[in-house]
Parts: C-alpha cells; sequence; structure tokens
C-alpha cells in the first residue's frame, strides 16, 4: 500500500493547490442534501439470474466492453438532466453474467453528457476501466492498487455533510494516466474534458461529475474488483446507455 504524507500539515504545505483542484473537480460544497455515507443495508445481493447480456446497454456501447472483461459496474442514470442513478454490479461465468448486487447512487447534479467539459456539473457516458483507488481511510482490503492519504480529505470549508465524500474512492479511467493514485492531476486529454472522476462515497444528492454511493457499497467493490477479471464501468442515463 503506498501511503501518504505522516501530517496532514505537510501534505497540505506540498499538495494544497493539487487537493483543492482535485475535489473541487469530484464534489462540491453547496448541496444541501444529508449526507448517506454511513447506510449499510443498501448492499444486498439480487438473486442469481442469468444473464447472456447486461441489460439495458445498446450494441454501441456493448462493443466498448473489453471482451476480457469480467467484472462490470453499470451506472444507470434515471434521466439526462437527473442526478439519480442506480449501481448494479455484474460478474461473467463463462459465457453468461450474473448480477451481484444492487445500490441506490448519486451521479452529475445536472445530469449526464456524451461530451464532457470541466465544470460543467454532468458526468460522463462511456465505458472506462477501473484501475486504481484509494482515500482517507486504509484499503478495507483490495485488489485494486490503494493509495491512502490525507491529500483525500475534503476542505474544512465544505459543509459537514461532504467530510466523508473521499473516505474511499475509485477512479474511473476518464481523462487520466492509469497506474497512479487518483488524485494525480495529469490529464492527457487536457484541462478542458475534466478530470478526477471517481466512483465514491454519497453525501445524498449529485455530484460534480463523480459517482456517489453508499460506505458499504464502496467497501464491498473495493473488496471486489480484480485486476486479473478486468473491470470496467458502463455509465450513462438510461437512454443514453440503450442507444
Amino acid at each position: 500500500m503506498r501511503k501518504g504524507g505522516s501530517t496532514r500539515a505537510a501534505v497540505a504545505a506540498a499538495c494544497g493547490a493539487l487537493l483543492v483542484t482535485s475535489l473541487a473537480a469530484c464534489g462540491g460544497s453547496d448541496h444541501k442534501s444529508a449526507a448517506a455515507h454511513d447506510r449499510t443495508d443498501d448492499a444486498r445481493p439480487r438473486g442469481s439470474t442469468v444473464l447472456k447480456r447486461i441489460p439495458g446497454i445498446g450494441d454501441r456501447l456493448w462493443r466498448q466492453v473489453p471482451a476480457g472483461s469480467r467484472q462490470v459496474v453499470a451506472v444507470y442514470g434515471a434521466g439526462r438532466n437527473s442526478p439519480d442513478s442506480t449501481v448494479v454490479f455484474f460478474t461473467k461465468h463463462g459465457s453468461v453474467w450474473k448480477q451481484e448486487r444492487s445500490w441506490p447512487a448519486h451521479n452529475g447534479r445536472r445530469g449526464w453528457t456524451p461530451d464532457h467539459h470541466e465544470g460543467d456539473r454532468r458526468s460522463p457516458v462511456g465505458v472506462f476501466t477501473l484501475s486504481d483507488a484509494g482515500g482517507v481511510l486504509a484499503a478495507p482490503g483490495t485488489r485494486l492498487p490503494y493509495t491512502r492519504s490525507v491529500a483525500f480529505q475534503t476542505p474544512s470549508y465544505w459543509a459537514k455533510a461532504y467530510r466523508h465524500d473521499f473516505d474511499y474512492v475509485i477512479a474511473i479511467d476518464y481523462n487520466r494516466i492509469k497506474g497512479t493514485s487518483p488524485s494525480d492531476q495529469t490529464r492527457p486529454e487536457g484541462q478542458s474534458k475534466g478530470g478526477n472522476i471517481w466512483l465514491h462515497m454519497d453525501h445524498g444528492s449529485g455530484t460534480s461529475a463523480c459517482v456517489s454511493q453508499s460506505k458499504s457499497a464502496m467497501r464491498y467493490l473495493l473488496r471486489t474488483l480484480d485486476p486479473a477479471q478486468h473491470p470496467v464501468v458502463v455509465m450513462g442515463d438510461r437512454a443514453e446507455l440503450k442507444a
């Protein structure tokens, strides 16, 4: 496990600008809903339905799922302009898929877009690999490379409801370099295309572009996602997903 600095002050001195830019990309402090980071009742198995293909995903996006992927996190947005979504986790067994878990979630507070840009407050539609994780808290047992660092700590001026957003983070490989900490600011496609799009803990309302869910959901994914299974996230509003 890679570790951050020994004290918050030391990291803040070295990474102050990095921290604010990174966190602003993934969450905000202008929400008023209550936090939901401590929920533990929404990560239950959903039976053993066997599927030839993951439901609700049209040919356009399905063709982008790598042939070797055997773990898919599907994010079904309620609508193009809605911050509400559902995360469903699927695993592949032989030639068929099985739905394992399902959780309520949130996405960008303005909904979704197939052409994400910095500051649009919409989550990007697409298929993205999941390669790296991190957070304020110690890894709960994960096969993904995990960076524990106080660099993930939210700014002190954020509302209390958002203080735990980045206790656990899984980087969505949108405009980032794989194999680096989720907090790395390098954006290969340029700053204007946005970045630091993460799966992280929920505060009860929409995000700036990330996908958020309960603490129990994040712990489950961190313990379950396996690089050897080539996990990906397929995400978007339901209409875009079906297209």
